[in-house]
C-alpha cells in the first residue's frame, strides 16, 4: 500500500495502487472506461488488472485465487470492481465467491450508495430539482439475510420446509450506526451545507428481536451525537415518502436486505442503476468500489451500458484516497454530459458506451 517516503530531506507522496476487477458483462465495457477517467485526471494512481470472473472460473475452476483476499488487503489501497454474474455459470458460485467474499471476508462492513439528482430531465418525480435529491444510503453490509445461514428440510416435496437467518450482532450494528453519524458530521450537502440528520430503517414492528437491538443501539448511540437529529422509519414508510418526498431525506442507515432494496429504489431518483455509484468501506483498510448496475448479460458487449455509474464510482474512490480535486473534475464532467445530452439511450441520449465515456475523458483533458 501507499505511504511516505523521503528524498532529499522533503516527502513525496507514494502513487496510490488500485486494484481493477471488471467481472462480467458489461463490467468487462465499463470499467476500463472509468480507469481511463481516473488517467485523464493525472491523478497519482497506478492500476493493476485480474482476471477473476466468469470466464476465468469456466476456463480453470478459478473464483478467487490462494490468499486472494489477502493480497489485496495488503498490496493495494483500493478495488475498482465491475459486475459479476454470467448465464453460463448457472450456480453463480463464482459471483458469490469474489463479490460476497470480498465483503465478508475483508470485512467491508459500510455500504456507501450516494443518491444525487444531476438533472431534473433524469428524476421521473414531477417538480423535483437537483437539491431536492442529495441524500445517502448506508447499508449494513456483512450481516442479516445475506451470510446465508439457514437450511432446506424435506426440499422438493409437499414439506419443504426453508428457512434463512437474519443475523444481527451488537457489533455489526453499532459499528454502522456509528458510521452513519460520523459520516453526517463530518460531509457537506452538494451545495455546501451541513448535513444534520439520521434515519434509521428496520420494521421493528414485526422483526422485533433484531429490530429491538437495532432501536437500542441507535438510541445509544444518537445520544452522543445532540447536534444531529436522529429519526426513524419503518421501511415500507420509507419507500412510500421516498417517492412521495425525497427532500426530507438526508443520511439513511438500515440493515443488509432493506438497503439493497432501498438504495435500487433510490437510483431510480437519479436516473437509473447506470448512474448509481457505491462504495464497500472499512475505515482505515482497503476498501471497494463498485457501480451497482450488476453484469446485464442481454445488452453485454452491445456497446449500450451507460459507463457514468463506473465514472461516478471511480470519483468516489479517488475522493476515499484523498484526490479530492481530481474527483469534483470527474463529477463536473458527468454533470456537463448530461446537460448537453452527450449520454446514453437509457438516459436521454443516443451515444454508447464507449463515445459516452470518450466524450468525458476529452472533457476531462482539456
Amino acid at each position: 500500500m501507499s505511504s511516505q517516503k523521503t528524498q532529499g530531506g522533503k516527502a513525496t507522496q507514494v502513487r496510490k495502487q488500485i486494484a481493477v476487477i471488471p467481472g462480467d458483462g458489461i463490467g468487462k465495457e465499463v470499467i476500463p472506461q472509468a480507469v481511463q477517467a481516473i488517467q485523464a485526471t493525472g491523478a497519482a494512481v497506478d492500476f493493476t488488472d485480474f482476471d477473476w470472473g466468469a470466464d476465468r472460473y469456466l476456463r480453470d475452476g478459478t473464483t478467487v485465487p490462494p490468499e486472494g483476499f489477502a493480497m489485496l488487503g495488503r498490496d493495494f489501497d483500493a478495488i475498482l470492481v465491475g459486475a459479476f454474474g454470467d448465464p453460463r455459470v448457472k450456480t453463480n458460485i463464482h459471483a458469490k465467491e469474489i463479490l460476497l467474499g470480498m465483503r465478508f471476508r475483508m470485512d467491508l462492513y459500510a455500504n456507501v450508495r450516494p443518491v444525487r439528482l444531476l438533472d431534473a430531465a433524469l428524476c421521473p418525480l414531477k417538480g423535483v430539482e437537483p437539491k431536492d435529491v442529495d441524500f445517502v444510503v448506508l447499508r449494513e453490509n456483512t450481516e442479516g439475510v445475506y451470510t446465508d445461514a439457514g437450511g432446506v428440510f424435506k426440499q422438493g416435496t409437499a414439506d419443504e420446509i426453508a428457512t434463512q437467518e437474519d443475523i444481527n450482532t451488537r457489533k455489526g450494528v453499532e459499528r454502522i450506526i456509528r458510521y452513519a453519524f460520523e459520516y453526517c458530521k463530518t460531509h457537506t450537502k452538494l451545495d455546501g451545507s451541513p448535513r444534520s440528520k439520521v434515519l434509521m430503517c428496520d420494521k421493528s414492528n414485526a422483526m422485533t428481536h433484531a429490530g429491538g437491538l437495532w432501536q437500542r443501539v441507535f438510541r445509544e448511540v444518537s445520544a452522543e451525537y445532540p447536534q444531529i437529529t436522529a429519526q426513524h422509519m419503518y421501511v415500507d414508510a420509507l419507500c412510500m415518502q421516498m417517492v412521495r418526498d425525497p427532500r426530507q431525506f438526508d443520511v439513511i442507515v438500515t440493515n443488509n436486505l432493506f438497503g439493497d432494496i432501498i438504495t435500487d429504489l433510490s437510483a431510480g431518483l437519479q436516473g437509473g442503476l447506470g448512474m448509481a455509484a457505491s462504495g464497500n468501506i472499512h475505515p482505515g483498510r482497503t476498501s471497494m468500489f463498485e457501480p451497482v448496475h450488476g453484469s446485464a448479460p442481454p445488452i453485454a458487449g452491445k456497446n449500450q451500458a451507460n459507463p457514468f455509474g463506473a465514472i461516478l464510482t471511480a470519483a468516489m474512490m479517488l475522493a476515499h484516497l484523498g484526490f479530492e480535486k481530481e474527483s469534483a473534475r470527474i463529477e463536473a464532467a458527468v454533470l456537463e454530459a448530461v446537460r448537453q445530452k452527450k449520454v446514453t439511450q437509457d438516459i436521454g441520449g443516443s451515444l454508447g458506451t464507449k463515445e459516452a465515456a470518450a466524450w468525458i475523458q476529452k472533457f476531462l483533458s482539456s
